[in-house]
């Protein structure tokens, strides 16, 4: 019997890059979360603040704008628990999200913070994430990544427990991530679907697909477009009544279209996620 021909194969250098999400992913573990699964009916914003030839918003802007509000409403929902067993509440909302940028030509998922996202209009959340991508060098976490080379050299027992140490330290914490977390899973492709994510904050919104699907409405199967959301809690921050309580005020911002008036623009497609 003939032996069988050698499996072919190459070999690629790890990217050093990577080890930032292995240590995310290892804190993430750590955490004790509650997950949440929701459908969001965007129809009447899309229907209302889709105007022929008008701009196209991010749909990423405006989760974040409500997003906030929802949180403004409950700042305990972005609690930290500091390194004395103290639980520090924060006034403004600083969201955290991915912008993907083009540096020296290759594509890079940008860890961004959208700053006091609370006190903000969907316009001005929009017009910085368009400014982070023409501009990358504008985002302060760009900046900031030139120190991750020496970072990375670190043991990586090291460097997880720096991460851990930095957890406790809530200002230093929203200063370098912010203090909610919103990812656009969607922005990957079209189609109905939800996206689990490994959280790093107290709170983290997934955003996974839009798609035009049947739903009843008054007794009558309508099409409706409908938005798959994600929703992440620390549960040794955030018990059940409010977060059940959040998740209300999430939907109606969003089903509302809160924030979006002409001044806003429209809302974009559903193909388009930051």
């Amino acid at each position: 019997m003939s032996r069988p021909a050698p499996a072919t194969f190459h070999v690629l250098p790890f990217p050093r890059s990577r080890r930032l999400v292995v240590d995310a992913a290892d804190f993430a573990q750590r955490r004790h979360t509650v997950r949440g699964l929701i459908e969001v009916d965007m129809t009447l914003a899309l229907r209302r603040l889709r105007p022929p030839g008008g701009e196209r918003l991010s749909l990423t802007a405006f989760v974040a704008y409500a997003l906030a509000r929802a949180v403004e409403a409950d700042r305990r929902l972005q609690a930290y628990l500091d390194w004395r067993g103290r639980l520090v509440v924060f006034d403004d909302v600083d969201i955290g999200v991915i912008v993907e940028v083009s540096v020296e030509g290759r594509s890079f998922p940008l860890a961004h913070v959208l700053r006091g996202v609370n006190r903000r209009t969907v316009r001005s959340v929009h017009d910085e994430l368009r400014a982070v991508q023409a501009r990358p060098s504008s985002s302060p976490s760009l900046r900031r990544a030139r120190w991750a080379g020496l970072f990375l050299r670190l043991p990586g027992v090291l460097r997880r427990g720096l991460y851990r140490w930095l957890s406790r330290q809530p200002q230093r914490w929203k200063a370098s991530f912010g203090t909610v977390g919103l990812t656009s899973l969607g922005m990957f492709g079209a189609g109905a679907g939800w996206a689990l994510a490994l959280p790093v904050y107290p709170l983290t919104v997934t955003v996974g697909g839009l798609s035009l699907r049947p739903a009843v409405l008054g007794g009558r199967v309508v099409p409706r477009e409908l938005l798959n959301l994600t929703l992440d809690f620390d549960h040794d921050l955030v018990d059940g009544a409010p977060a059940a309580r959040f998740v209300r005020r999430l939907r109606a911002l969003l089903e509302g279209a809160t924030g979006l008036d002409e001044a806003d623009g429209a809302v974009p497609q559903k193909e388009e996620f930051i």
